[in-house]
C-alpha cells in the first residue's frame, strides 16, 4: 500500500490521525533551506560538507546505528556517550528513539503495521511521511523504549533523549561566532535536510533498487550511490543479512568510510568485541 498524500494514512485497519507540530518542523526547516544561495560561501559549504561528515558517519552511522543498535563493537563508556552526544547532534531524534525505532525496523522488516518505516507502503512512506503520524509505539517515550531497555537504564540517553534538540542552541551560537549567519544557515538548517535525506534513502531507495548479496526474507539490497552519500550504510542487503557485523561493506569495492573509522579506534585499542563477517 502506498501513502502518496498526507492524509489519515492507515496501518492495516487502523487509521493514523496527522502530527501536525512535526509537519510544521519539517516544513519550516525545508523552506529555509532555500534561503541558502543568497548566504552561499565556500567556507559554508566546507562547514555543511563537514558536519554532514561527523554527524551522519560518526554520529548516526557509527554511533547510533552500529555501536548503540547492534552493539557491533564496544568502546570505553565515555567515549560511547561522546559518540551518541555527536548523533544526538543531527537532529535526528534522541537516541532511545532511533535504536528502539531502527530495532523495531529489524524485528519486523517490511511488516505493515510493525516496522515504523515499512517499504511495503510505498517509497514516501518509508523516506518521509512515517514521520508525519501520530504512532504512539513509535513516538510515544513510554513505548518505544521498551525496545532499547539498555538505552532506556542510563541516565544519560535519558537525558539526550529529552533534551536532543537543545543541543542545536550551543551549537547555533558556535557556528555564529565562527561565521556568521551564512555558517548557522548551512551549519544548522542546509546540513539538517542533506543529512535527513541521505539518512532516509536507507528505509527507502536501498528496500527497491540494487543488488542482493544475500537471499534474506526482506527486499533489502545494496546500492552504491546510497553507500556513498552515507558512508557506508547503504550496503543494506549485507546489513539485514548480518545486523551484527560492525562492516556493512564486504566486498573490496563496496566503500564502506564508517567501518574504516571503527578500524582506526580498533588499532589505536578503542574498539574491541569487533563483530566480523562471518566466511560465507
Amino acid at each position: 500500500m502506498k501513502s502518496t498524500a498526507l492524509q489519515a494514512a492507515p496501518v492495516g485497519s487502523r487509521p493514523l490521525p496527522l502530527n501536525w507540530p512535526t509537519i510544521f518542523f519539517f516544513a519550516i526547516i525545508h523552506a529555509l533551506a532555500l534561503l541558502a544561495p543568497w548566504f552561499f560561501s565556500w567556507s559554508a559549504l566546507g562547514i555543511t560538507l563537514f558536519l554532514h561528515w561527523l554527524f551522519g558517519s560518526i554520529g548516526i552511522c557509527l554511533g547510533y546505528h552500529r555501536l548503540l543498535t547492534h552493539r557491533s563493537f564496544q568502546v570505553p563508556k565515555f567515549l560511547e556517550y561522546v559518540i551518541a552526544t555527536i548523533g544526538a547532534l543531527a537532529l535526528q531524534g534522541g537516541p532511545i528513539f532511533w535504536v528502539a525505532g531502527h530495532r523495531q525496523h529489524h524485528l519486523h522488516t517490511e511488516d505493515i503495521d510493525k516496522d515504523p518505516y515499512s517499504a511495503r507502503r510505498g517509497f514516501w512512506w518509508s523516506h518521509m511521511l512515517w514521520l508525519f503520524y501520530v504512532q504512539p509505539q513509535v513516538f510515544d517515550r513510554q513505548q518505544y523504549q521498551r525496545f532499547a531497555p539498555d538505552l532506556a537504564r542510563d541516565r544519560y540517553y535519558q537525558f539526550l533523549d529529552r533534551y536532543y534538540l537543545l543541543l542545536q542552541v550551543p551549537l547555533g551560537i558556535l557556528l555564529y561566532a565562527l561565521g556568521g549567519w551564512s555558517f548557522v544557515l548551512y551549519g544548522l538548517v542546509v546540513r539538517s535536510v542533506v543529512l535527513w535525506h541521505s539518512t532516509w534513502l536507507i528505509n527507502s531507495a536501498t528496500h527497491m533498487k540494487g543488488y542482493r548479496s544475500f537471499e534474506v526474507e526482506d527486499n533489502s539490497r545494496n546500492l552504491w550511490w546510497a553507500a556513498l552519500l552515507t558512508y557506508g550504510e547503504g550496503w543494506h542487503n549485507n546489513h539485514h543479512a548480518y545486523p551484527n557485523v560492525a562492516k556493512a561493506g564486504w566486498k573490496w569495492w563496496e566503500v564502506d568510510s564508517t567501518w574504516w573509522v571503527i578500524k582506526a579506534l580498533q588499532s589505536a585499542g578503542l574498539a574491541k568485541k569487533v563483530v566480523m563477517p562471518p566466511r560465507v
